[in-house]
């Protein structure tokens, strides 16, 4: 039973939120109150933030302590892949402002108490399984083009993509590559996440209405993937020091646009504020 609760929710019969048609107005406004957020506690948000671009630079250290330099790229854009799951902290921080209850840094760790924690738990665990089967493809698309002889510095690996016809391969395969796994990613999580924290509505429900929110609004839902997509590149270009600032943005603009998608729950089906 418990694994049905996981995957159906906490009633018996699965209720399904009704879904807006929204424009790139939404994402305007989304953005600025994601903003609003941040300015409103930026000391408590950078504290958090910070989490980011620390991962980010360990794990450009151990792809070039492990020989494994090919994997560097993959890696950073991954972080557009377990975003949703990532924010789910900020998403909190969102609902509890939202909710004119006072709010600091360490009332992000609430979502532990949410009655959906085990629906989030087991769709962040999909989307790490995604993040690892891009670090896959990616490997074996670079292995297909230059054999498994790995570059000895970042310089001669920079060499070989940006300065040869094979690395230009490379770098179109791969981005087409990664564009169909961020669709994936992007179709089954843009307003899940968000949505589990604000009601207990299981996996499948979750996953169904975030496919029909992208399938309702293409354009502007594929809108909101580039921005998102810019926006983790800008920020991870300075060592990923930009992130500590980018995600936090990102994370609380996710559940505005979420409110603006999704109609607002019935008084029952919200969660307890904590």
């Amino acid at each position: 039973m418990a694994q049905f609760h996981v995957v159906a929710g906490a009633s018996d019969v699965p209720v399904h939120p009704i879904v807006r048609k929204i424009t790139p107005a939404d994402l305007k406004e989304a953005l600025a109150k994601g903003f609003d957020d941040f300015w409103a506690m930026p000391s408590h948000l950078v504290f958090i933030g910070l989490i980011y671009p620390i991962i980010g630079v360990c794990l450009a250290a151990l792809t070039f302590s492990n020989n494994a330099l090919p994997l560097l790229y993959p890696l950073a854009s991954g972080f557009a892949l377990v975003g949703p799951f990532a924010a789910i902290g900020l998403y909190e921080i969102s609902r509890r402002r939202e909710l004119g209850l006072t709010t600091t840094w360490q009332d992000a760790f609430n979502v532990l108490q949410s009655p959906s924690i085990p629906s989030i738990a087991a769709l962040g665990v999909l989307l790490l399984v995604i993040f690892l089967l891009w670090l896959t493809s990616a490997r074996t698309l670079y292995q297909s083009i230059f054999g498994y002889e790995v570059p000895a510095s970042y310089s001669q690996f920079f060499n070989q993509v940006l300065g040869t016809a094979d690395g230009m391969r490379l770098i179109v395969i791969g981005n087409i590559l990664g564009f169909c796994f961020a669709v994936a990613v992007l179709s089954i999580s843009a307003i899940s996440f968000p949505l589990l924290l604000d009601r207990d509505v299981g996996v499948a429900v979750a996953v169904y209405t975030s496919i029909k929110a992208v399938a309702m609004n293409p354009f502007t839902m594929a809108l909101w993937g580039l921005i998102v997509a810019a926006a983790l590149l800008v920020g991870s270009i300075p060592l990923f020091v930009g992130l500590a600032i980018v995600m936090p943005v990102l994370g609380h603009a996710t559940w505005h646009l979420y409110r603006r998608v999704v109609e607002p729950p019935h008084p029952d089906e919200v969660h307890p504020a904590a």
